[in-house]
């Protein structure tokens, strides 16, 4: 039976939570959820596996706790952003101003706590790739609610464009997001130099005005890909 930590060994290391969470954000980041222990946490937090389930009962407690602390600063800040982009008269500007609410507050962290950050944009890709249902039920608990309120606001700039085409583009437009945060290097060896990848402004200004022609772009006719779906062969 795991031990939890005394009141004495609290008392000694009162910054032990944010060293486990901490610790296991930069495992879960490196290694996926499904390969990391709650052994391995206590470890790299200098703590005993005691003092993790203490703090957050299971290693998906320690997820969603995770998960909290960065999106609930960063869903903040795009909720607030996003308001003042609906407001933009100018439908052009409009759409710029509401995908840059979606950008923006992933680039711009104080520090990894603020809300983004490299680190946790690596984690966040993990857990996609993963396809952990801890992690999937995290994920929608925290991203559902802000991400049908910017796929509804592209779509009231939009409304030519069927919503479910914006949901392909907007889902575009966080693997590139995830991507340009997490190995922003391959466009500086890509480039020769020329491009810094770790430029954050240019690097929020381009996937701005790409994504921004993404959605312009015309809608799919709609009967194509049967079309050209290919006829089963009858031998």
């Amino acid at each position: 039976m795991v031990s939890k930590p005394t009141s004495k060994e609290t008392a000694r290391k009162p910054n032990m939570r944010e060293a486990i969470l901490a610790a296991a954000e930069e495992l879960f980041a490196t290694n996926g959820f499904n390969a990391v222990s709650v052994r391995d946490i206590a470890q790299a937090a200098g703590a005993n596996p005691g003092s993790v389930t203490y703090h957050f009962k299971t290693k998906d407690g320690l997820l969603l706790e995770i998960y909290r602390r960065h999106c609930g600063p960063m869903n903040l800040r795009r909720s607030e952003l996003l308001a003042a982009a609906r407001r933009v008269r100018d439908l052009q500007d409009r759409l710029e101003a509401i995908v840059r609410a979606y950008v923006v507050p992933a680039f711009t962290s104080g520090s990894d706590l603020a809300g983004g950050g490299a680190r946790f944009t690596r984690l966040r890709a993990v857990m996609s790739a993963e396809g952990n249902e801890v992690a999937r039920k995290i994920i929608a608990q925290t991203f559902d609610d802000t991400s049908h309120a910017f796929i509804d606001s592209i779509h009231d700039s939009l409304p030519h464009i069927p919503r479910n085409e914006i949901v392909w583009r907007s889902h575009f437009l966080l693997g590139a997001l995830y991507y340009s945060l997490v190995t922003p290097d391959r466009v500086s060896r890509l480039s020769r130099g020329e491009a810094d990848g770790s430029d954050a402004a240019m690097a929020i200004e381009q996937l701005v005005q790409a994504t921004v022609a993404a959605f312009q772009a015309p809608a799919l006719d709609q009967a194509a890909p049967a079309r050209r779906r290919p006829v089963a062969s009858k031998t």
